[in-house]
């Protein structure tokens, strides 16, 4: 696969349509936890969908906010230093893994989708912050180990 050396609108566009086509993914499915309860519905798995439901449809905005910051930046709305300064991807919240036992497996993948399509997005912008400099091979792991690091405390 060919290293990107910088965003362009094709990017941009692309990854905007795939953001909208899952965002409606997301509603659809987690429309369902906003209705009433049934009888003997498990709370586990109504506290789930809510939980997973808020994580995920908010994993999407952020998402969407920085495509959107990024296709004014590319129609001449914004400068690139009105996007550097406000534009950052928001760092994600995980979903949690015991309420990924209680729900669905098509669910899960939904949500694992987001997850993958977030990290995609975060790499980019991160590249896009530092002139996509090409590091060392070692530069690189130092960078993922800090950045994990950095997500676990």
């Amino acid at each position: 696969m060919a290293r990107t050396t910088n965003l362009s609108r094709p990017i941009i566009e692309a990854l905007y349509t795939e953001a909208l086509i899952l965002a409606d993914d997301v509603r659809a499915v987690f429309a369902l936890g906003i209705r009433e309860p049934e009888i003997g519905e498990n709370s586990n798995v109504r506290l789930a969908l809510s939980t997973e439901g808020l994580k995920t449809t908010t994993r999407m905005m952020h998402i969407l906010a920085w495509l959107l910051n990024q296709r004014a930046y590319f129609s001449g709305e914004l400068s690139e230093g009105q996007v550097r300064r406000n534009g950052t991807l928001p760092p994600d919240r995980e979903a949690d893994p015991r309420a990924l036992n209680a729900l669905e497996p098509e669910t899960c993948a939904l949500i694992e989708e987001t997850e993958r399509l977030h990290q995609r997005i975060a790499r980019l912008d991160e590249a896009w912050r530092s002139g996509f400099e090409m590091a060392s091979p070692a530069r690189a792991i130092h960078s993922r180990l800090e950045r994990r690091l950095g997500d676990l405390r």
